[in-house]
């Protein structure tokens, strides 16, 4: 495993002509030409805001979600699938991570297969699927989905929403051409369905992780105690290697707060994991010698809290996530 340095990195296959012009600030990073449109390439549809009203998230929550259908969608060879977490904010072409533009660009080159998207909000509760203030704040359920150490999400997203898009949209069913991914909440998000259903999801993209201790709720004498991110890099380190290929994104001047410092806790994620593939522990080598690794990649940057580096690195994260 080895740290991607950005610059001059051909995997990441990133030109960075704007840094050459003048010293760069500190969490500045230009995006490259895979995430403008460009000339003669075919767009893909997205399809949505559709909305979703899950049975297994408790709370009655009602959300929106978007599938991306790439050119030359054929049922018949069902393409790769990316899922990602807060579906509003890496669906417009405003934002820094406009994944369906990236996708069109990489597919049209064949940097990587045909992938259909799928891109969703975390729940609203009460009669309004999407709060008026969203553009300043997030869904009122997205912290209980999303922060709390739970397999809810984990079961929405496999026994209804994946059934529901498979309804009208066909994607592979192997592991290995499936990703999940995320930022910040989003991350930790899709860190908990990929680490607990590997199976499902082999890959996992997670940018300003939030593996803190947002989710953690003390017990009450009606609640029991629910936990946060903060408790994975102890339970990665105790447990046996999963068949996960991992992208971790972060930076130096990411939160740090009440509920942790986010880039520490990014850290500790990080050498979590790579202590896992060891056999360092003799308690650990029988079940770990003879079995998979994490496939680990990470990127640290020296950006707040914010996708405007993880948007920069996307092209390269998904050439390494899916390409050939």
């Amino acid at each position: 495993m080895k740290k991607l340095i950005a610059a001059g990195v051909s995997l990441l296959v990133l030109a960075l002509p704007g840094f050459a012009a003048e010293p760069r600030k500190a969490g500045e990073y230009p995006l490259t030409i895979d995430s403008y449109p460009q000339p003669g390439v075919a767009k893909g549809r997205v399809i949505g805001p559709l909305e979703f009203h899950s049975k297994i998230i408790p709370g009655n929550t009602v959300r929106q979600y978007w599938v991306y259908v790439p050119v030359g969608y054929d049922a018949a060879n069902p393409p790769n699938l990316l899922v990602w977490q807060d579906g509003m904010r890496a669906v417009p072409e405003s934002t820094p991570l406009r994944i369906p533009i990236v996708l069109d660009n990489l597919i049209a080159k064949k940097d990587i297969p045909p992938t259909l998207g799928i891109f969703i909000t975390p729940g609203n509760t009460g009669t309004e699927h999407y709060p008026p203030n969203l553009g300043t704040g997030n869904p009122n359920h997205r912290a209980q989905e999303y922060d709390e150490i739970s397999d809810d999400y984990s079961q929405f997203l496999i026994q209804e929403m994946l059934p529901e898009v498979a309804k009208t949209y066909k994607f592979t069913s192997d592991p290995a051409r499936r990703a999940i991914g995320g930022t910040s909440s989003g991350a930790i998000c899709s860190f908990t369905v990929a680490w607990h259903h590997p199976d499902q999801f082999g890959n996992l993209i997670s940018m300003i992780g939030s593996y803190t201790s947002i989710g953690y709720h003390p017990a009450t004498a009606t609640t029991p105690e629910k936990f946060g991110g903060d408790t994975y890099p102890g339970l990665i380190r105790r447990a046996p290697p999963k068949k996960l290929k991992i992208f971790l994104e972060d930076g130096t001047n990411d939160l740090d707060n009440q509920f942790g410092n986010w880039h520490l806790a990014n850290m500790q994620m990080l050498a979590s994991l790579q202590y896992a593939n060891t056999t360092a522990d003799a308690s650990r080598n029988e079940a770990v010698k003879n079995g998979p690794r994490y496939d680990i990649r990470f990127e640290w940057g020296d950006g707040p809290h914010s996708d405007v580096h993880g948007g920069w690195l996307l092209p390269g994260i998904l050439r390494w996530v899916f390409g050939k």
